[in-house]
């Protein structure tokens, strides 16, 4: 089945798309939510003639998406979270995550806008974010160990402790005790 999107659906597509989905889901949920309307080809008629209508709202909102999407360039978002000894972490990083970290340094994003898979290991990873069906941006994130300082302390000292020289004490014998 064909619909026209009235509105944004994450996974889906965006305003003013004509998508395929199954008949049932069409029917039973996008419809009557007024989210979709059935691509017949009088609604797709005036779909194209809103579209000529609005071609400069639409230019006016990509400038828009662009311009936050400007205001990722050159962000890393770095993310501490605890770490097992074999550099697994305790739980995930998802995108709430990230989207928490992004608002803590004054960028404010939806959660639904960032699109990554959860982070279960320490390491560098990229996460997509979605402003406008044509501009996307991706982000570099940083997933270390909170303990990763500590950790770094006990190694250096380990290694000290390794390169001391270390003195031989002498052996002495001792006489077996002789049995009578």
């Amino acid at each position: 089945m064909q619909i026209i999107l009235k509105e944004d659906i994450i996974g889906l597509g965006y305003k003013n798309d004509i998508v395929e989905v199954k008949s049932g889901y069409g029917r039973n949920y996008l419809i009557p939510q007024g989210k979709a309307v059935i691509a017949s080809e009088s609604a797709k008629k005036i779909l194209a003639e809103n579209l000529k209508q609005q071609a400069h709202k639409i230019a006016a909102i990509l400038a828009a998406a662009q311009k936050e999407a400007e205001a990722l360039n050159g962000v890393t978002v770095n993310i501490a979270s605890k770490v097992s000894a074999t550099g697994v972490l305790y739980g995930s990083v998802n995108a709430a995550q990230v989207a928490a970290e992004l608002a803590s340094k004054g960028i404010t994003i939806d959660r639904k806008r960032i699109i990554m898979k959860d982070i279960k290991t320490v390491g560098e990873y990229v996460a997509t974010v979605v402003f406008h069906k044509e501009v996307k941006v991706e982000l570099p994130v940083v997933v270390t160990a909170e303990n990763a300082q500590p950790a770094a302390v006990e190694e250096t000292a380990e290694v000290a402790v390794e390169a001391a020289p270390v003195e031989e004490a002498p052996v002495v014998e001792a006489e077996a005790p002789v049995a009578e």
